[in-house]
């Protein structure tokens, strides 16, 4: 781990242009102060420095005592905020979702003052400018559903969605369905084929905010159908800038500065519109677009072929395995750890019916398979021990052990997996075959 004094260190190394005006913090902080691996949920970045350590507090927002006594009584938990290095994201690294009840008690935000609502209207009509007629809107954490109901009554002609595990239930508009359910990308935008997506306020409390953005951009590609965004978080670039210690509490595990929401943003690979400030900058908002990505498409689909191939080859190749053995043939797996040791337990290959294993390395002779327990001897053994039929679980070594079968003057065929069978090394169609 990486000490005050190795950092500062390589901060004094560089030129006094490039260096904070200020050198206080380095030249008087603790010399127990040390650099962190945590995952940022912004940006991914795995270093972060200590921000703020808050001690041990009760929930601030959604706890609710009914009684003095409850309140003084409250269970406390850890405020250990640490920033990154590469954003300037903070976040608390001792964050529990579990420890916070929004089942019970739901966070809705409450804020009716002049100066929010304004922010609200404004945004409100940046919002429905950029609507289709007729459009489909899906709000992620509607919370008392106030911003959703207001797109509905400026825009009758639509239909709005919000999706709130603990959120409001019902608004008395024709054309507002609010749901008691998580937003899931990949099955609500093919179920609703959204033109607007927002989302306020809920990316703080989301332990992996990143997923959520990717998981709504790749899920648009597979439906090829391109989709505005509105994603709006609290700032804490003020209160970074000001010292402020009261925005810092519990139940708010994630906070943004403007470069961490936008570099989180960048990393979604969206099509940034607008990026804006309101309410004195104490929030940050953006309007975004999905972007299609072939590169990722082309993925997917041959990662799904793969997992269609291997939800099927352990049926088809143990098929194979039983065939085999019921014919009485001599059998051998060639290698017993890696690859090997994998292969006979995807497979099946147990112990009774296959007791042989051989390695080319004299080094593993007498140790055995991992989970299957045969006992792994020299290939040498197959000098005394002949046998018709040999295993090679790894393909990429199928040459050499060819060429050392052969200088063995081995009369056994040789079986390698591919496309999900087992398949004659010398006779059969494959690209593993000597050149």
């Amino acid at each position: 781990m990486l000490t005050y004094e190795s950092l500062s260190a390589g901060v004094r190394s560089v030129k006094p242009a490039n260096r904070p005006e200020s050198k206080a913090a380095w030249t008087t902080a603790s010399a127990a102060t040390t650099l962190r691996s945590a995952n940022c949920p912004a940006c991914g970045f795995r270093v972060g420095a200590p921000f703020y350590d808050g001690g041990r507090q009760p929930l601030a927002m959604i706890a609710w005592p009914a009684s003095a006594i409850e309140a003084q009584t409250m269970p406390r938990y850890p405020l250990d905020f640490v920033r990154c290095i590469e954003c300037g994201h903070v976040y608390n690294a001792a964050f529990q979702y579990a420890n916070v009840p929004y089942a019970s008690k739901p966070n809705l935000m409450f804020n009716r003052g002049a100066s929010w609502s304004g922010f609200l209207t404004q945004l409100r009509t940046k919002t429905i400018a950029r609507l289709p007629e007729k459009a489909t809107v899906v709000e992620i954490g509607h919370g008392d559903g106030h911003f959703l109901a207001g797109l509905a009554q400026e825009r009758p002609d639509g239909r709005y969605i919000g999706f709130d595990p603990h959120g409001a239930q019902s608004k008395d508009l024709p054309n507002v369905e609010l749901r008691a359910a998580l937003f899931d990308p990949f099955r609500h935008i093919q179920e609703l084929q959204p033109d607007l997506i927002v989302s306020r306020h809920v990316l703080e409390h989301l332990i992996d905010p990143l997923s959520l953005l990717q998981g709504i951009n790749l899920a648009s590609n597979v439906m090829a159908r391109q989709i505005s965004l509105l994603f709006e978080v609290p700032c804490v670039d003020r209160a970074i800038a000001f010292g402020r210690l009261a925005d810092f509490y519990y139940e708010h595990y994630s906070h943004f500065t403007t470069q961490s929401f936008q570099r989180m943003l960048n990393r979604s690979d969206l099509e940034m519109e607008e990026l804006g400030h309101g309410y004195e900058g104490e929030v940050v908002y953006a309007f975004l677009r999905t972007l299609p990505h072939a590169d990722q498409l082309l993925r997917l689909d041959s990662t799904l072929r793969f997992f269609e191939v291997a939800h099927q080859s352990p049926v088809g190749i143990a098929a194979q395995l039983d065939r085999l053995y019921a014919t009485g043939k001599r059998i051998a797996i060639w290698g017993g750890v890696g690859k090997c040791a994998a292969f006979l337990n995807a497979y099946g290959l147990d112990r009774e019916r296959f007791p042989l294993v051989v390695d080319s390395d004299k080094g593993k002779a007498g140790t055995f398979v991992p989970g299957t327990g045969q006992e792994i001897r020299s290939s040498d053994y197959l000098f005394e021990h002949p046998v018709d039929t040999i295993i090679a679980p790894a393909q990429w070594r199928a040459r050499d052990i060819a060429s050392e079968i052969q200088k063995m003057n081995l009369a056994s065929e040789l079986l390698i997996e591919h496309q999900g069978q087992l398949v004659n090394y010398y006779s059969d169609s494959h690209p593993y075959q000597s050149k």
